[in-house]
């Protein structure tokens, strides 16, 4: 019988240590502003401003259209449990220039978790982006962080023809890798069906400490990191799990080799979490990424996971640059 993951009762210290390096590499989430409140659960109708893109209303995420109307598009998808704030100071430098869709999964920092708390819901999500950018007639930059990269390989996997360039901000195509270079998803999917039943399950006393532990290997500043744990603590913990657990079971490493879309992936190294070898964490993903025709990989430097919160400056040099 599986033991819980904390407080006394917990796996074998491998068992946890494993557990711990999935969860780090997936958690990803959002920077909590004072005005959260509004960007987190905006209703339906306040999501997109009048006139614009009406055609297809989501029922997995809503958008703010923010930018420039007329100019080239580009969509922004925030990884796990984070909202859309997470894109923000990168979304006011491209706003000039680019006309900007801003997602936010439902579930997450507080947004209402609609229907992805079921089976599908990364499929689901993909479908639906699918479906409002045909709906926009628009052929968009989808940039995506962490799990927010996933999708975005998803997506032009499926449907390639609705992305003109792809940016993917820490993303694998298969995150199990990370603790087992062999992994398989029926190897995976025990350990990942577990997770999503004790995950799922747990009380913020029992969720908070283990967000604690993690986002100490996510963000580097401290005041950061707060708030990146409260806006954790406002996803809903079902969807918080069938996400993480989607996530764990989705393996795209033999369809990165098929996808011709020009694509930029941006890494971070910081010798302070991963080491003081960074050829370690370049073997890492230029392995994963190794097989896929036009991808282009960036090392960004004194960062963890969250760039844009790390590195802003260095994140909007190389995405302003590959878009242009």
């Amino acid at each position: 019988m599986m033991k819980k993951l904390i407080a006394g009762q917990i796996y074998s210290k491998q068992e946890w240590e494993t557990v711990m390096r999935i969860v780090r590499m997936l958690v990803a989430v959002a920077f909590v502003l004072a005005g959260i409140a509004l960007l987190c659960a905006p209703s339906r109708a306040a999501a997109q401003k009048p006139g614009e893109v009406k055609a297809f209303a989501p029922t997995r995420f809503t958008v703010v259209d923010a930018g420039t109307v007329g100019k080239p598009d580009v969509v922004l998808i925030p990884g796990l449990s984070s909202s859309r704030a997470v894109w923000d100071t990168e979304a006011k430098l491209l706003a000039p220039n680019y006309r900007v869709h801003l997602v936010q999964v439902d579930g997450f920092a507080g947004a209402p978790a609609g229907v992805n708390a079921a089976d599908g819901m990364l499929p689901g999500i993909v479908e639906e982006l699918h479906s409002y950018i045909a709906a926009a007639k628009m052929q968009p930059v989808v940039v995506g962080h962490s799990l927010g990269g996933l999708l975005t390989l998803m997506l032009a996997d499926k449907y390639p023809a609705d992305v003109r360039k792809l940016v993917i901000v820490d993303s694998l195509p298969y995150y199990a890798v990370l603790f087992n270079p062999a992994a398989t998803v029926d190897a995976v999917k025990p350990m990942a069906e577990g997770m999503r039943a004790q995950i799922g399950a747990q009380t913020d006393a029992q969720f908070g400490p283990m967000q604690e532990q993690v986002m100490g290997q996510l963000v580097k500043d401290p005041d950061a990191r707060k708030l990146v744990i409260a806006a954790s603590m406002q996803s809903d913990r079902k969807v918080f799990a069938e996400a993480m657990y989607e996530d764990l079971l989705t393996d795209l490493r033999a369809d990165v080799a098929k996808m011709q879309t020009p694509a930029l992936m941006l890494y971070p190294y910081d010798a302070t979490s991963q080491g003081a070898d960074p050829a370690k964490v370049d073997a890492i993903y230029q392995g994963a990424y190794k097989t896929m025709p036009n991808v282009k990989l960036v090392r960004v430097d004194e960062s963890r996971h969250f760039i844009m919160y790390d590195q802003p400056a260095k994140l909007d040099a190389a995405l302003e640059g590959f878009l242009k």
